[in-house]
């Protein structure tokens, strides 16, 4: 079909791949019990969330809202364009990457079982990552290479002075600290850093006005994300009780820095991480938006990208849209999606 890159016709330039380590930014289908529960309860259920919230809970329907793809922003544009390469052919260069990696195939076959969500969702967010976030779809062993790399360098999640663990053990962060879920306590600290800390000058010390996550958790350079889902240190802590309750694996502090990293980077660890980020996004909006997004690709593959998946289903709830639009980045997933689906059958 092609991309509809809009008047700038962004599409005749592009981006040479060359980065080797890494770059850029990332949700439930349904609880693993819920297809065991009967038709009475799911009903009676239904007729009690109406009565709470004056909503019944819809399905997305598939494809795009929008006709052509809404504007992609100019920074992965120019980055792009100063490559000398096109998006269709980062495009084409990533699927045919997924079609000879059968090993990381089944690897997200595996972990989207696990996670109860499908896995075209993985394939979306990988693929938009490599798109439009990052210049380049390493192999599988590519990734585990970097990941080696990575945990042998010195790094400190810290800003002005102050390493992040002790920084948010400061008065204003107390109610935080008291939240049970990893991604509530994160986003709290943030909420906090915004009000009290970002770009302003505390008992004596002059604060970054950048987000927090920037501020603290970009030790080696700036716009750091990393593997194959690009994902950002502070998002794996977010999720880290999340992936621990589920796959099992230790739940991650930030004061061990290099097993964030790992988290991140290595294919083994950050296809869960990745997973859960997926789910908790179908979470949000089922929970909070009363819409159930998981057949549309293009939708999760949206709040993948952006974030924030709670705050934008209540954001959604509030405006009392019918449904959830895809950006630039699921309007990619969404128009290739018979493509996609073919890496996963």
């Amino acid at each position: 079909m092609g991309f509809k890159l809009g008047a700038e016709r962004i599409c005749r330039y592009g981006v040479r791949i060359g980065l080797s380590l890494a770059c850029a930014v990332a949700f439930t289908v349904w609880e693993p019990g819920a297809l065991s529960v009967s038709a009475a309860e799911q009903k009676k259920s239904k007729t009690s969330e109406t009565r709470k919230t004056g909503r019944r809970l819809s399905k997305v329907p598939p494809g795009n809202r929008n006709k052509i793809q809404p504007r992609i922003p100019f920074i992965s544009s120019n980055r792009t364009r100063s490559h000398n390469k096109t998006f269709e052919q980062k495009f084409d260069r990533i699927v045919r990457t997924l079609t000879r990696e059968h090993r990381l195939v089944r690897k997200i076959k595996s972990v989207s079982k696990t996670y109860g969500i499908e896995p075209i969702h993985m394939v979306g967010a990988i693929v938009g990552e490599h798109t439009y976030n990052y210049d380049n779809l390493d192999t599988l062993q590519g990734y585990y290479i970097k990941a080696a790399s990575y945990l042998k360098l010195p790094i400190e999640f810290k800003h002005a002075g102050h390493n992040v663990e002790d920084f948010v053990q400061q008065p204003p962060f107390h109610r935080c600290n008291k939240l049970k879920r990893s991604s509530s306590v994160w986003a709290c600290r943030e909420r906090v850093w915004d009000k009290v800390y970002r770009g302003r000058r505390v008992d004596g010390v002059k604060y970054s006005s950048q987000k927090f996550g920037e501020a603290f958790f970009q030790p080696l350079f700036a716009g750091q994300s990393f593997g194959l889902g690009q994902l950002h240190p502070l998002t794996v802590l977010k999720m880290s009780d999340q992936v621990s309750r589920i796959s099992k694996f230790k739940k991650l502090k930030e004061t061990n820095e290099r097993e964030v990293y790992r988290a991140a980077m290595d294919p083994d660890r950050s296809l869960h991480y990745m997973a859960a980020i997926i789910k908790d996004a179908i979470t949000a909006y089922r929970t909070v938006g009363k819409v159930d997004i998981s057949g549309n690709p293009g939708v999760v593959a949206t709040l993948y990208n952006l974030g924030d998946p709670w705050a934008r289903a209540r954001s959604f709830r509030d405006r009392g849209r019918a449904y959830p639009e895809e950006n630039y980045y699921g309007w990619l997933v969404n128009d290739r999606l018979k493509e996609l689906s073919k890496l996963v059958k």
